[in-house]
Order: C-alpha cells, then sequence, then structure tokens
C-alpha cells in the first residue's frame, strides 16, 4: 500500500485553482515542510473476522456506520436467477455460500448481524444494492443504482420503515418506464432512476438522494417521503453532471458545515452546494482521470469526513486511481492519499465508497473484482523522510509524494 502527498499551491490562490479547475503544485520542499499535518493510516490485514457459514461478500455497494461504530456493508449482484438460482456469480458457488446483503460488524470486525436472509424479503430489496447511510436514529438507508428505490429499514433489518420510489419502476423524460440512463435531471416528485446514495439531514429529517446513474441530480423528501425540492442538469458547467452513465452524483453527503457534497465522478469533481441547490464550489480532484481512453469512470466516487468537530479532513474515493485522497475540508486541497491497484492488503481493486468512525478509522468497500471491505487504522502523522514523488496517469503535472505505511 501507498500513501501519497499532493504537492499543490499554497492557500493564496486556493479559490483560483479549484474554481477554474487547474493543478498547481507545491515544490517538495513545502509539501515536506507540512508533513507533520498529514494523518497517517495503516491497514489492519485482521479485520473483519472471518465469516460464518464459509460466506462470501459480493460487491460492496456501500459503507456506513452507527452510533456504536459497528461497520454495515450492503453487497450486491446476490439477487437469485434462472442461471444463478443461489444468486452469487463467482467462482465460488461451488464450496462458498452468499453472504445475505447487508452485514453489520462490531469494532473487532465480527458479524453482529446480518439481513435479510429469507429470500422473499431479499427479493424486495433494491436492484444492484448501491449506498449505504445509517441516520441520527440508526436507522439503516440502501438505494439501488439498478432500480427506483431507497428504503430506510429498522436498525436490525427486521423492518422497512418508508420507500421512496416504485421497484422497478422509473423517471423517463416520457413518464414511468424502464430504469435506465437518460440524458436528463428528471422531473418526477414520485420516481428516481437509478439511485446512487442517500442522506439524511438530522435537523429535519429530510432526505437527500443522489438520483445518478439514471437521471442526473440531487433530489430531496422530506422525513415521510414527500418530494421537497431537486436540482441538477446533464453537462460540465456548475450544478450539472456528467451525463454518461455511472453515477452523476455518484455520492450525496452532508457536512458539518451545513453544505451538501456530491460526486460528479465522469467530470472528477466534488460539487458543494446549499442545501437549498444553490451552487457553492466544485473541487477537483483528480483532473483528466475521467478522460475518455482511460478506462475508468474518472476519480470522484465518494466521500466522508473526519469525526472532530469542524470535520478537518475530507475522504475522498478515487476508483479511477485506486486511491483514497485526505482533503483539507477549510481550503479543499488534497493533503495526502494512499493506495494503489491490487488485491493484497492496502492495495484497492475498483475501491467504490469510504466511511468514517468515531476513533479515525476509515473502512472501505470494493466492487466488481474486490468485492470486500477494509479497515485502515489512523496511526500518528506521516514522517518527512519517508516522503517520495509519484506521477499518477503519466501526467508529469500532477506530482504527488507517498510513502508506504506497510513498511514504515
Amino acid at each position: 500500500m501507498r500513501v501519497w502527498r499532493s504537492v499543490y499551491v499554497g492557500t493564496v490562490v486556493v479559490a483560483l485553482v479549484v474554481g477554474l479547475g487547474l493543478w498547481n503544485p507545491f515544490t517538495a520542499a513545502t509539501a515536506k515542510n507540512r508533513s507533520d499535518a498529514i494523518p497517517r493510516y495503516v491497514v489492519d490485514p485482521f479485520w473483519p473476522k472471518p465469516h460464518p457459514d464459509k460466506w462470501v461478500t459480493g460487491e460492496v455497494g456501500g459503507t456506513c456506520v452507527d452510533s456504536l461504530d459497528h461497520v454495515f456493508t450492503v453487497n450486491r449482484g446476490f439477487q437469485a436467477t434462472a442461471t444463478t438460482p443461489n444468486g452469487l456469480v463467482s467462482p465460488e458457488t461451488v464450496v462458498a455460500t452468499p453472504s445475505p446483503p447487508v452485514i453489520e460488524y462490531d469494532r473487532e470486525g465480527n458479524v453482529a448481524n446480518a439481513w435479510p436472509r429469507d429470500p422473499a424479503v431479499q427479493a424486495i430489496l433494491p436492484q444492484s444494492i448501491h449506498g449505504c447511510f445509517v441516520d441520527y436514529q440508526d436507522n439503516v438507508w440502501i438505494a439501488g443504482n439498478g432500480d427506483g428505490i431507497v428504503q430506510k429499514w429498522s436498525h436490525d433489518g427486521t423492518t422497512m420503515l418508508l420507500q421512496i420510489g416504485t421497484k422497478g419502476v422509473c423517471d423517463t423524460p416520457t413518464g414511468p418506464g424502464t430504469c435506465g440512463n437518460v440524458a436528463q435531471k428528471g422531473s418526477s416528485t414520485t420516481l428516481l432512476n437509478q439511485p446512487a446514495d442517500i442522506a439524511v439531514d438530522p435537523s429535519n429529517g429530510e432526505v437527500y438522494i443522489a438520483d445518478g446513474y439514471g437521471n442526473h441530480r440531487v433530489v430531496v423528501f422530506d422525513k415521510d417521503g414527500n418530494f421537497v425540492r431537486d436540482w441538477g442538469g446533464v453537462g460540465s458547467g456548475p450544478g450539472q453532471f456528467t451525463p454518461s452513465d455511472g453515477g452523476h452524483p455518484h455520492c450525496v453527503v452532508i457536512g458539518a458545515d451545513d453544505l451538501v457534497y456530491a460526486c460528479d465522478r465522469g467530470q472528477d469533481r466534488i460539487q458543494v452546494f446549499e442545501k437549498s441547490g444553490t451552487f457553492v464550489k466544485e473541487i477537483a480532484v483528480i483532473p483528466g482521470t475521467g478522460t475518455p481512453g482511460l478506462g475508468t469512470a474518472g476519480s470522484a466516487w465518494d466521500v466522508d469526513f473526519s469525526r472532530d468537530g469542524q470535520q478537518a479532513v475530507m475522504y475522498e474515493v478515487d476508483g479511477g486511481n485506486e486511491v483514497l485522497w485526505l482533503f483539507d475540508r477549510v481550503t479543499s486541497t488534497i493533503l495526502a492519499g494512499f493506495g494503489r491497484p491490487g488485491h493484497q492488503a492496502g492495495e484497492f481493486t475498483f475501491l467504490h465508497t469510504v466511511a468514517a468512525d468515531s476513533r479515525g478509522n476509515l473502512f472501505t468497500g470494493e466492487t466488481v473484482g474486490g468485492r470486500r471491505i477494509q479497515k485502515f487504522k489512523l496511526a500518528g502523522k506521516v514522517p518527512d523522510d519517508k516522503l517520495e514523488f509519484l506521477v499518477p496517469n503519466g501526467n508529469p503535472a500532477l506530482r504527488l509524494l507517498h510513502y508506504d505505511p506497510v513498511k514504515d
């Protein structure tokens, strides 16, 4: 595993850098002088503990943390079909058993709960589960990027408390129809189109949905599931999202600053809004990652924040480069990053989501060929003498510094 540090310009021109989407490197000396402020993370190769009953997980479509620091994963790919009656498409079907779609782990990595286990109940879950959020009442929310619904479940998974949208029916330009990517913002006040993520405002219970695989908008409902407002559109301007499939917006998160952060994955940026939908700014991640021909889906996949009162660090998932970036939330600049492509502990294959607990630990979920969750423990600061240079995507303008926490 690698941990990398960006070499941006100083904060005097941060607004210009973010506003214009430019990438201007620090000198190595400046970066090293600030390295004592960079959190250091080390992978825990023994978390989680072995699953019971020969379970294997599917693609981890979402990770989230509750008030007890229990970690939830939503695992997609288990829906049964005529050719895969046990619902798991993988070589392990001969000797292993698919886990339930939702798994709850305790702090030590033991399975504390898993649901639903009844195939009839599994059938009502969103198709292709995607996104996970635990609200201020410890209810669990999940979406489905192959469906048109968002669901709210009791913490133990015994009761579905609310559903927004209609299963198998999506918002299209001609009205209710088949779910799938459409070059539109979306306009329905009752239907969604392949939602990717959810966030709930603790101040009033409003539900923010990244309606992004089919439509291209952020849509807000009240605590009872009634439409309140939406915003978005197709394009590259402020408040617009990439028109192609792939989740645009791919994430939605509410910060302690009362701003809404939405991932425009294909355009390598996090867009920031007031809760009303008014555009505030964009945060560039790794420009050029989403350019056609690189074989990636961009660098802006998911966001979470450190649990200190000021949320000083923003954690950003870059599945295009297989890196988890650490941003200074106030200046919107990258402080560091760790990870690289691979299957070993601390490496990533289709890095997809991140969630932080109250102790500063991070939990990452991987889809497609990764199909796992990993834990990264907070372990001090980055030492100056461990910093080296790296050039991502072969672009010398994107100079980053890294170190290897597994060795060091």
